[in-house]
Order: C-alpha cells, then sequence, then structure tokens
C-alpha cells in the first residue's frame, strides 16, 4: 500500500485562508427541508461552490486504493484542511443538530475520506447503532456511469426500490440521521468516486479506540472492511 499515512491530520494552515461562508452554500443547507420517509433525510445540491471544489480537488489526498480511510491516515493541501477543520466545527454540529432535532455538540466526530470505487462497494446497509447521524459529500466534477448514485432505499433487499437518489457530483451534500431502516447504498461502478464521510459517534465507540487511540494497523484493516461512502 504506497498511500501516504501520518497521525498529523493536514496541513499549515494556506496563507489565503478559506472563510466557511466562501467554502459552503452555508444559506442553501440552513433553507433545505428535511424529508421525513422514508426515515429522515437532507440533501443539498452544490453544498461545497465551485471555486472551493476546484481547491479540495486539486488538495484530495492521494489515496491509491478502494477503501475509506480515516483522516488521520491522510495528507493534503490546505483547502482540503479547511474544509475538515469546519466540518468538524461546533458551528456545524449546530446546523447538524437543528436540522434532524438531536444534540450532537458533545459527540465525537469522525471523518473517512474515499477516492476509488470498486464493483463490491455500495451494498446495503442502514449503518452501525453507534452511530447517530451521517454527513456524506461528493467531489467529483462528473458522472456518467449508470451506477454510482447513493439511494435512499425503503428495503435492506432492493435496491430498485428508492425514494431519491444522490449523484456523487458538484459537491452535493447527503445526510440521515440513522435508525433501524436508514437502508441506503448505490449500484456497482469503478473508478474515482470522491466522497467524504462525516459520523457523529457514541462517546463509547471513540472510548474503544475508534477515533485517535486506535493503532495503525487497526485503521488500516478497519477501512479495509468498509462499506463506502
Amino acid at each position: 500500500m504506497s498511500t501516504t499515512a501520518t497521525f498529523r491530520p493536514g496541513v499549515a494552515a494556506a496563507p489565503q485562508a478559506w472563510e466557511p461562508a466562501a467554502m459552503f452554500d452555508l444559506g442553501a443547507l440552513e433553507g433545505a427541508p428535511v424529508a421525513p420517509e422514508p426515515y429522515e433525510t437532507l440533501t443539498v445540491p452544490g453544498f461545497v461552490r465551485p471555486d472551493a471544489l476546484r481547491a479540495i480537488n486539486a488538495d484530495f489526498p492521494a489515496i491509491d486504493q478502494a477503501a475509506a480511510l480515516d483522516l488521520e491516515l491522510l495528507t493534503y493541501g490546505p483547502a482540503f484542511a479547511a474544509m475538515t477543520d469546519y466540518l468538524r466545527s461546533d458551528e456545524f454540529a449546530g446546523l447538524m443538530a437543528a436540522k434532524f432535532g438531536v444534540d450532537l455538540g458533545s459527540l465525537p466526530r469522525m471523518i473517512s475520506v474515499r477516492r476509488l470505487a470498486a464493483p463490491d462497494d455500495g451494498h446495503i446497509h442502514s449503518d452501525s447503532k453507534m452511530k447517530f447521524v451521517t454527513v456524506l459529500l461528493y467531489f467529483n466534477t462528473s458522472w456518467t456511469q449508470p451506477g454510482g448514485r447513493l439511494r435512499v432505499l425503503r428495503s435492506p433487499t432492493d435496491m430498485e426500490d428508492y425514494a431519491a437518489e444522490v449523484p456523487p457530483v458538484n459537491g452535493n451534500l447527503f445526510a440521515f440521521r440513522r435508525c433501524d431502516h436508514s437502508w441506503h447504498g448505490f449500484p456497482p461502478c469503478t473508478g474515482e468516486r470522491r466522497s467524504l464521510q462525516l459520523q457523529y459517534v457514541k462517546p463509547k465507540r471513540a472510548e474503544r479506540g475508534f477515533l485517535h487511540k486506535t493503532s495503525l494497523k487497526k485503521r488500516v484493516t478497519r477501512a479495509l472492511r468498509g462499506l463506502g461512502l
């Protein structure tokens, strides 16, 4: 595995700092409704602004395997660092909390990043009970494959029975409140499918080593078992 890895996330701040309002369409997020069925979901097309999307893609981690890797394993440029700093902030947690009606302020925040998709990614799942809210961001600038679009599913068995579909492009944001029937997945695809996943998780998950206390070996092992984003 040739992916560059480090326990020091990101890089030093760039001289030209990114303000959140310049990087994200916060007004669109605040105005977007939460769909109640088949479970609580939030979709914000183009949440990452075009200039920021270009900078983030230029600074994207050089991942060369089809796996979701913890942010702490990766090196990346200043625009990517500015994005992840804000996504982990209390301000963004407050926005998500207001949308889903759940207190997220004290919860640990996990970020994983994926660059490549494999044909066996995207199978249907509802997420672990250790998660409260999951936020996904997508960074491709175009998408022509028939598969690869995230689907909000009504059942754990039928990929074609979906209520909504999210293309993995243009800084689209998709978030949902985890429940026993928060089924989602995507039909098979291959190649570059750039995404980031932010999860608000129960504190015990962090205490058991799912965050900074885990060894590199355990992180990589877990990453290789990832479900895809």
